[in-house]
């Protein structure tokens, strides 16, 4: 493992360990066994070293997670229960991880963040799943949103309160209240109403062999543009 890495990973288990008062440049520096100087060479600073920590940690983790989903796609894992898990693995991560979680939350690094996009990534192949069964009466966008909004203020009501206090079945009653917006009832295919239709073609427009990539293309503009003005 070159210094970089090292130093990196060390700071992450101090941020996990000992909350962000920890991650200190001498203290990092004496634990990965370099000289300070070298923490400035590599990061610039201590905020370059915790951007550097962000990343890696956001990196770690979502690709564990993508891994969840391709294996839950192989085994034909029912999308809803893959999606549950999602949401459930989240959670846990947030309430284990509470100095991760708020570095992680910032808005200005989850926008420039490369695994945050590939984090929402997951999460928008996970609602695909769903969407592809004719069960969504919303956007696969809308619904990964009220997803990503419902997960992140549980979390941070949960971590508000002290552990012995907080209320079990929060999370489970967000989850819950989300699907109600998110999901039809299950129907028959000739009760489905023209929306979830057009959210289920769009799901699987991307994949039509039998049409061109242009074509591929246009038609998914057409169904986000249609699905975009039922939702106004």
């Amino acid at each position: 493992m070159d210094t970089r890495s090292r130093v990196v990973e060390v700071a992450a288990r101090l941020l996990r360990e000992s909350g962000p008062a920890a991650v200190t440049t001498r203290g990092v520096a004496e634990a990965a066994g370099v000289q300070a100087p070298a923490i400035y060479r590599l990061f610039g600073d201590k905020d370059g070293l915790i951007e550097a920590v962000a990343e890696h940690v956001m990196t770690s983790y979502v690709a564990g997670k993508a891994a969840v989903v391709q294996s839950a796609r192989a085994a034909g894992v029912d999308p809803l229960e893959d999606l549950r898990a999602g949401w459930d693995a989240q959670i846990a991560f947030g309430l284990a991880n509470p100095s991760l979680f708020w570095l992680l939350g910032d808005p200005d690094r989850v926008r420039g963040s490369a695994a945050a996009r590939a984090g929402r990534d997951v999460l928008a192949a996970r609602v695909r799943r769903v969407a592809a069964t004719g069960r969504l009466k919303v956007s696969e966008r809308r619904a990964g949103d009220l997803i990503v909004a419902a997960a992140v203020g549980a979390i941070q009501t949960l971590l508000a309160t002290t552990a012995d206090e907080r209320d079990p079945g929060l999370a489970a009653a967000l989850y819950d209240a989300v699907l109600a917006q998110i999901l039809t009832d299950p129907i028959s295919a000739d009760q489905q109403s023209e929306l979830s239709v057009m959210v289920a073609f769009r799901a699987v427009a991307p994949t039509i062999d039998a049409l061109s990539a242009a074509e591929r293309q246009l038609v998914v503009e057409w169904l986000d543009r249609a699905i975009a003005a039922r939702e106004r």
